[in-house]
């Protein structure tokens, strides 16, 4: 049995929505431990000069709480 906390982040990229997952993520798991899974809940992006400039993606992560 486990418990499990959730957090929104939000990933950006100028490359792909991919990207901005696994930068996320990435990010994310250097001060949390037992990352879990995610969920993408949001997807979009910035157009500048009628071109596609940034993907943001928001997720729902999930870690495991830590039992005393």
């Amino acid at each position: 049995m486990a418990t499990y906390k959730l957090i929104k982040l939000v990933g950006t990229s100028p490359r792909s929505l991919e990207d901005a997952i696994q930068s996320a993520v990435a990010d994310a798991s250097k001060s949390l431990r037992d990352l879990a899974w995610f969920e993408v809940v949001e997807q979009r992006g910035r157009v500048k000069d009628g071109v596609v400039a940034e993907f943001q993606v928001t997720l729902q992560v999930g870690f495991k709480v830590e039992a005393d």
